[in-house]
C-alpha cells in the first residue's frame, strides 16, 4: 500500500529541483548581507527574503500536493448521511450537453460499430486544470461511431462520424445505446446528449417513485427511460434527487403523465435484448488505465494483515482536473470491510478510461485494507480485472482452462486466496501448474470456482 511519507518524499525532490531558484537566492541572498560594505545593502536583503520565501514554499507545496493527490483512504475521508443510501445506488453528475441547435427531437441511436481513432494528441501534463471547464476537448477519446438513428414517426437512418466521447459517458458507447438529438427540420441532421446516453445505457441509476408510494426502477429499460426524457423535454428538465425521482414532488401535470411509466415498470416488463456485435463496439483495450491482474502481494502488507475487501461507488461528479489515465472524480465510495459493518467515505480519485467505459456493468471495486483496518486504496489493477477491462482465466492443475472474465466475485475470492497464500500473479491469467502455486491455494481456488455458477470453457 502506498505510503504518504513516501509519496511525500519524491514530491519534495521533484518540487526542489524545479523550485531550486529558491534556495540558490536564499545562499546568495545570505552571503550578501554577511559581507559588510560589499554592494547596496538592499540587493542582498531582498534576495534573502525572497529566497526564504521561495524556500519555504517547497516543502509546503510538496505536502500539500502529495495530500490533495493522495489516493489512500482513511477515516478523515469518512462521510455520515443522514440519507442512508441504498447498496446499489448509483448517481452521476455529468457536464451538460453541447447540442448545436434547440428544439431536437429526442430518439435512440443504436451503436453498430466503434473505432478507436485517438486519444491525449493535444495534452500532455500529468495533472491538468481546464479553469472551470468540466467537459474541455482535449481529455476526450475521438471515436468513431456508426449510428443507426431511430427518430420518432420516421424511418430509421444510419450515419458514420467522428465524435469526442466524454469519459463520464464512455460506457454508453459499449453498451451501444445514445440518445440523438434530431433536428427538428433537417432529419438527417443530429447531435449526441452524452449525458442522456449515460442514463439510456443504465450507466445512471434511474427510480421513480409514484404518486401511491411504489418505487421502481426503470435502469436498463431504454424504452421507458426514452419517454421520460421525452416528457421531461417537453415541460422542463427534471432534476434528480441523487438517482431517484419523487413524483409526488413535481409538478402534478408531469406527475401524472410519468406515472404510467411506474405502472409498466411494476407489471414486470421484460428486460431489452442487448445490442448486437458487442465486439465490434469493444475500444476498451485502447483506452488509457491499469491492465487487469491477479495482482502483486507485497509481503510486508500481507504479514501484518492487509486483505483485500469490496467496494463500491455511489457516486461520481466531474470536475475540471484530468490525468492522462482518466478524469479526477468527486466520488463517494462504500467499502465493505471483513467483520465490521459497511460505511461511507467520500475522496478525490483519477478513475482510469477503460473502467469508466464498463460503468454500464459493474461499479464495484477491489480495495486493499492496511493491517491498522484503518487505510484503504482502490487496487485497479484487480479492480480492472473483475471488471472485465481484461480477460482473465484460471488454469487448472488438470489443464483445463477457465474463462472468469467479469466475474467479479470469484475473482475477489480467487485475488483474497492468492493475497492468503503470499502468491503474486502479475498478469491476467493464474496457472495453478505452476510451481510458485502452492497445493494448497489450488485446491482452495479450484473450490472457489466449483462453487460458481459459471458456463465455464475448458480447453
Amino acid at each position: 500500500m502506498q505510503s504518504f511519507a513516501r509519496s511525500f518524499v519524491r514530491n519534495l525532490v521533484i518540487f526542489t529541483v524545479c523550485g531550486a531558484a529558491g534556495p540558490v537566492l536564499l545562499v546568495v541572498g545570505a552571503l550578501g548581507v554577511s559581507e559588510v560594505g560589499s554592494g547596496e545593502g538592499g540587493v542582498p536583503l531582498a534576495f534573502l527574503a525572497t529566497g526564504l520565501l521561495f524556500t519555504l514554499a517547497i516543502p509546503i507545496g510538496a505536502f500539500l500536493f502529495t495530500r490533495a493527490h493522495f489516493r489512500v483512504i482513511t477515516d478523515r475521508n469518512e462521510v455520515h448521511d443522514a440519507h442512508r443510501r441504498d447498496d446499489d445506488s448509483f448517481a452521476m453528475w455529468t457536464p451538460t450537453a453541447r447540442i448545436p441547435f434547440q428544439d431536437g427531437r429526442l430518439a435512440m441511436a443504436e451503436v453498430r460499430e466503434a473505432t478507436f481513432v485517438t486519444y491525449g494528441q493535444d495534452w500532455e501534463a500529468t495533472y491538468q486544470s481546464y479553469g472551470g471547464d468540466l467537459d474541455p476537448d482535449e481529455p476526450k477519446a475521438r471515436i468513431r461511431l456508426r449510428l443507426r438513428v431511430h427518430p420518432e414517426g420516421r424511418e430509421p437512418f444510419e450515419s458514420t462520424a467522428t465524435w469526442r466521447v466524454p469519459s463520464l459517458c464512455l460506457a454508453a458507447v459499449t453498451a451501444g445505446r445514445l440518445v440523438a438529438v434530431v433536428h427538428p427540420g433537417v432529419p438527417a441532421k443530429f447531435g449526441i446528449d452524452w449525458p442522456r446516453s449515460a442514463l439510456l445505457s443504465g450507466v445512471r441509476v434511474c427510480r421513480l417513485v409514484g404518486l401511491d408510494g411504489r418505487r421502481v426502477d426503470l435502469t436498463g429499460h431504454p424504452d421507458l427511460l426514452l419517454e421520460r426524457m421525452r416528457t421531461a423535454s417537453a415541460t422542463d428538465r427534471i432534476a434528480l434527487d441523487g438517482d431517484t425521482i419523487d413524483l409526488r414532488r413535481v409538478d402534478p401535470a408531469v406527475a401524472a403523465q410519468l406515472h404510467s411509466l411506474v405502472e409498466r415498470a411494476a407489471a414486470g416488463r421484460p428486460m431489452p435484448e442487448p445490442v448486437p456485435d458487442g465486439g465490434a463496439r469493444w475500444v476498451i483495450d485502447r483506452l488509457p488505465g491499469a491492465e487487469g491482474a491477479f495482482g502483486g502481494v507485497d509481503r510486508r502488507w500481507a504479514r501484518h494483515g492487509g486483505q483485500l475487501v469490496r467496494g463500491r461507488f455511489l457516486e461520481l461528479r466531474g470536475t475540471d482536473t484530468f490525468q492522462y489515465e482518466g478524469p479526477v472524480l468527486k466520488t463517494v465510495l462504500r467499502l465493505f470491510p471483513d467483520g465490521g459493518a459497511p460505511f461511507d467515505v467520500e475522496k478525490k480519485l483519477t478513475v482510469p478510461m477503460n473502467y469508466l467505459a464498463l460503468l454500464h456493468r459493474t461499479k464495484q471495486l477491489v480495495v486493499q485494507v492496511g493491517g491498522d483496518r484503518r487505510s484503504y486504496e482502490i487496487d485497479w489493477e484487480r479492480t480492472n480485472l473483475a471488471a472485465g477491462v481484461t480477460p482473465a482465466v484460471v488454469i487448472g492443475p488438470d489443464g483445463r482452462r477457465f474463462d472468469l472474465a467479469g466475474r467479479f466475485d470469484p475473482l475477489l475470492a480467487i485475488m483474497r486466496l492468492l493475497v492468503a497464500h503470499r502468491v503474486s500473479i502479475s498478469g491476467a491469467v493464474l496457472d495453478l501448474r505452476d510451481r510458485h502455486s502452492s497445493a494448497a491455494a489450488a485446491a482452495e481456488v479450484m473450490d472457489v470456482i466449483r462453487r460458481t455458477p459459471l458456463s465455464l470453457r475448458s480447453g
